[in-house]
């Protein structure tokens, strides 16, 4: 995967993140994903007044990959964007859930892509999460 590629999920995922619903923590977030067969899905947050049961948009983007090309889906490449000059960062919750869907073969690793205070980082899914739960 190349930079130009990632840009244009960063550019997806601004875009999704105006269609967040955070009306509490003001805190928007825009993800888009490619998968290995090479579409690409969108998620955004939407908060709620219980604040457990917020949704965040990097998941958003997993299950609607999921619902799309099924339980075998796999992500080549997820990049979040928040507002400016704030760290992007998944949360626990999501890089497990990302790394449920990730690839960890050598050459073919999942990337994770997010902006930070100086401007993008992009990641292996193991540098994120060198020890992910599983069974």
């Amino acid at each position: 995967m190349d930079i130009e590629e990632i840009n244009e999920l960063f550019e997806k995922a601004a875009q999704v993140r105006e269609n967040a619903y955070a009306p509490y923590s003001k805190f928007k977030v825009g993800a888009a994903l490619k998968t290995k067969k090479g579409n690409i899905f969108l998620g955004c947050n939407v908060e709620n007044a219980a604040y457990d049961s917020t949704l965040c948009a990097e998941r958003n983007a997993i299950t609607t990959a999921i619902a799309v090309e099924g339980t075998q889906m796999k992500i080549q490449v997820i990049a979040i964007v928040v507002g400016e000059c704030k760290l992007a960062s998944p949360c626990g919750a999501c890089r497990q859930v990302i790394s449920e869907f990730s690839n960890y073969n050598k050459d073919e690793e999942t990337l994770v892509a997010f902006n930070t205070k100086t401007g993008m980082e992009v990641k292996k899914i193991s540098e994120i999460l060198p020890y992910r739960f599983e069974f």
